[in-house]
């Protein structure tokens, strides 16, 4: 994950855009792998341990959804059950694209941990106050990548507390603020987050405003915290992931559908499958442009150089014995014989032999 030179992990976020449908879900993880995506993730949950009955819907969602009805009963239609995800999983691999999912109660992070053994978790925005369920997760010792939407520096570093508590301290110590800072500042803990932990930049909104999205903070994170950090996008189109994975995202993580008129609360913010598929193709092709911090000619340029560049030659024919001039020495292409910076070393000398205009003046 991030750790190949100049690989972008990217996640194609599917999320619950599969509305509950089994069919749905395994055609996004086939839309999700024809793209080239190296994960898909889904969102585990149980809808009466995430929302209680009072919780309003976002402003986004009351746009895209029923809004008379409330959260509760939305996300209740979009649940994944234990086989579901053992479906999802077994398609996964047999489509060659790693498998996530978030998890957003306790029992559904122990499924994901325990029962199907996943390499990683990924802990959403809304979850970074959630003490509770980032120790649990990181006393499961996966690793975590965690999304910063919403937050401050400072709740970026309480979350990133618990979870030094969670991987480094004695199972049997007490947690509390005052052990999550101390385990945070200890050479383990950093340790531990070092080994374990990659941050996502995040605008929490969807879709995101382009003027609210500060790239920039990335490397903010970077500096604060000294961990690998990533983007995860809710912007429309795919400009802004590109431009993340140029300024070094280690993560992409994008929201896409089969189709952004499908009913729900996130396809409107979501790529298709078409423009899934260009958004990986332009990463990949910026990882490859990255290349190295070497300033020299590269191999294509070297064969150019000699077409591209310009030597001395005669501005007009010049006999043997005659001094070279000002009026008949110019520069011009090719670049094969003397170096124009020797221009004024050889003004003044007489020729060793006849040129004829054009002609290249050799070393």
């Amino acid at each position: 994950m991030g750790t190949q030179r100049n690989h972008t992990y990217i996640i194609a976020e599917a999320g619950v855009n599969h509305n509950g449908s089994l069919k749905i879900a395994m055609e996004l993880v086939e839309a999700a792998a024809d793209a080239g995506a190296d994960a898909v993730k889904f969102q585990t949950f149980k809808a009466d341990k995430l929302v209680s009955r009072n919780a309003p819907k976002a402003g986004y969602q009351t746009m895209t959804t029923d809004a008379a009805e409330s959260q509760l009963d939305m996300i209740r239609k979009l649940e994944l059950d234990e086989e579901t995800h053992r479906l999802l999983i077994e398609q996964c691999n047999a489509k060659g694209i790693q498998f996530l999912s978030t998890p957003f109660d306790f029992d559904s992070l122990e499924m994901l941990a325990r029962t199907f053994d996943l390499p990683r978790l990924k802990l959403p925005s809304g979850e970074i106050t959630n003490a509770p369920l980032l120790l649990r997760a990181a006393r499961t010792g996966k690793p975590v990548i965690l999304s910063t939407g919403m937050s401050t520096l400072g709740e970026v570093e309480a979350a990133l507390g618990v979870l030094a508590f969670g991987y480094a301290a004695r199972k049997d110590a007490a947690p509390s603020p005052a052990a999550f800072r101390e385990a945070y500042g200890s050479a383990a803990g950093q340790e531990a987050l070092a080994r374990n932990v990659v941050l996502l930049h995040c605008t929490t909104e969807y879709p995101a405003p382009f003027d609210e999205v500060n790239l920039r903070a990335m490397d903010t994170l970077q500096d604060a915290f000294g961990l690998p950090v990533g983007f995860s996008d809710h912007t429309t189109g795919i400009a802004v992931p590109i431009a993340a994975a140029a300024r070094g995202a280690v993560i992409i993580e994008k929201h896409f559908t089969l189709g952004r008129d499908l009913p729900g609360p996130d396809h409107k913010a979501s790529l298709e499958p078409g423009e899934l598929t260009e958004m990986v193709k332009a990463i990949r092709q910026v990882e490859l442009a990255l290349g190295s911090r070497l300033k020299a000619p590269t191999m294509s340029e070297a064969r150019n150089m000699s077409v591209a560049r310009k030597s001395l030659v005669a501005a007009e024919p010049i006999r043997r014995g005659e001094l070279f001039t000002k009026e008949n020495v110019t520069v011009k292409r090719p670049g094969n014989g003397t170096h124009p910076f020797l221009y004024w070393d050889v003004l003044g000398r007489r020729a060793s032999v006849d040129f004829e205009r054009d002609e290249v003046i050799l070393p």
